[in-house]
């Protein structure tokens, strides 16, 4: 689950974090008021921020909600020392809609604004927390190119991206805050605000079950202040059930409807630009599935994990997703019966297209526990089923299919 910048800001004062201030608005109705309270804390510089699920806002372009090839403004992150300014730019970005890089060109409607502090500084860096699965540890990572794209400086400069890894059993040590600190080259009240800065940090990524904790910009004020200017926040969803106060920061209008609609049923459901709906029964199996639809032309629709219990009402609910789909023009089901049985879970798909009627193609491949009884009745159930003994036949029956059916359509 995600959360926008503004909720994540919120979680991290909970923790003495120190961060923008700032206040959130939905509407234009509510400006005046919020620029009322913070020129009440004693704020004159204003930066007006765009709200959405996705990085590069700064450097995105506002267009006209109702004319999409209308540009309005460039940037949906802007700074002035002027309310009307402020006042000017919210009403351009309030209800547009905003192109970033990681938006695509459908872009995003910006329904919510940030008004924040605009603050001196003058350094940024960056930080970031996640867990590094290759050695079952949470890292810490920090550079000096804060406000750039962690993927680049990864890319092209490496070594500025500074390490410590966390061993669980002993949590986060005063040494590693400090070796981070001499790593950026920081020194007097800098560094002691930055050793004093990490752990705070560190304390609200575990207690809340994140899975990831971006600060970029981490910036230097003026006067040696460290203070978070952006935050982002993604938490593990099979934890949520213990924070019912990060939950309730849910935006349904940022996540895609399928994937809403998948998760009341407890399928992993992730939609993607391709015409191959894929329902596979593990992650890992699936991530394989897609690979080699890819590597036999197709072009995967989705990941769908049904879970280790596909049954007549997990089917049918994972055909209903993928077909709520239009550029779903064929079905591969590749099951592996380890935990349920091939034979059981023949019958919930043939019971689940004869139920909701299935248009498309459908490839299956079972594989596992009662695989060829399962084979045999897919062939005499009087459906018209393309089954296949192996992961490669059925990514070349799916894409033969497709290919039949462009060249039938043409």
């Amino acid at each position: 689950m995600k959360v926008h910048e503004y909720q994540a800001k919120e979680i991290l004062k909970k923790f003495s974090v120190p961060v923008q201030d700032g206040i959130a608005i939905k509407s234009m109705a509510e400006f005046d008021g919020a620029i009322s309270q913070l020129q009440s804390r004693g704020i004159n510089q204003f930066v007006v921020k765009s709200q959405i699920h996705a990085g590069g806002r700064g450097k995105g372009k506002i267009y006209n909600a109702n004319n999409k090839d209308e540009l309005i403004l460039e940037g949906g992150v802007k700074f002035t020392t002027s309310v009307e300014k402020a006042k000017e730019y919210a009403q351009k970005i309030l209800g547009n809609l905003l192109v970033t890089h990681q938006t695509g060109k459908e872009g995003k409607i910006v329904k919510t604004i940030f008004l924040a502090e605009g603050l001196d500084y003058k350094k940024e860096l960056y930080l970031g927390i996640l867990l590094d699965r290759a050695v079952s540890k949470n890292v810490i990572m920090v550079s000096t190119e804060g406000g750039v794209e962690i993927e680049k400086v990864a890319e092209e400069t490496p070594e500025k991206i500074l390490k410590e890894w966390v061993d669980p059993a002993v949590g986060l040590q005063p040494y590693q805050a400090r070796s981070l600190a001499f790593g950026l080259g920081l020194n007097g009240t800098a560094f002691k605000n930055f050793v004093s800065f990490v752990p705070k940090l560190y304390k609200a990524y575990e207690e809340t079950d994140a899975s990831l904790l971006e600060i970029n910009p981490l910036v230097i004020t003026n006067d040696d202040q460290i203070i978070a200017l952006d935050a982002k926040m993604n938490f593990d969803d099979n934890a949520l059930y213990r924070h019912p106060d990060i939950v309730a920061y849910r935006d349904f209008d940022e996540e895609d409807p399928l994937e809403i609609e998948a998760s009341k049923y407890n399928l992993n459901y992730i939609k993607l630009d391709g015409n191959v709906g894929c329902m596979v029964n593990g992650a890992g199996l699936a991530m394989a599935t897609m690979d080699i639809i890819k590597l036999a032309g197709g072009q995967p629709a989705n990941f769908l994990d049904v879970g280790g219990s596909a049954n007549k009402e997990t089917v049918a609910n994972g055909f209903k997703i993928i077909l709520s789909d239009p550029n779903v023009k064929a079905i591969l089901i590749n099951i592996f019966g380890g935990i349920v049985r091939c034979d059981r879970v023949a019958n919930g798909v043939i019971d689940a297209v004869n139920e909701i009627g299935v248009n498309v193609p459908v490839v299956i491949r079972l594989e596992g526990t009662n695989a060829a009884e399962a084979k045999e009745l897919l062939e005499n159930s009087g459906l018209n089923f393309e089954v296949a003994l192996s992961l490669k036949e059925a990514a070349e029956k799916v894409t033969s299919v497709l290919s039949a059916d462009s060249l039938v359509q043409s």
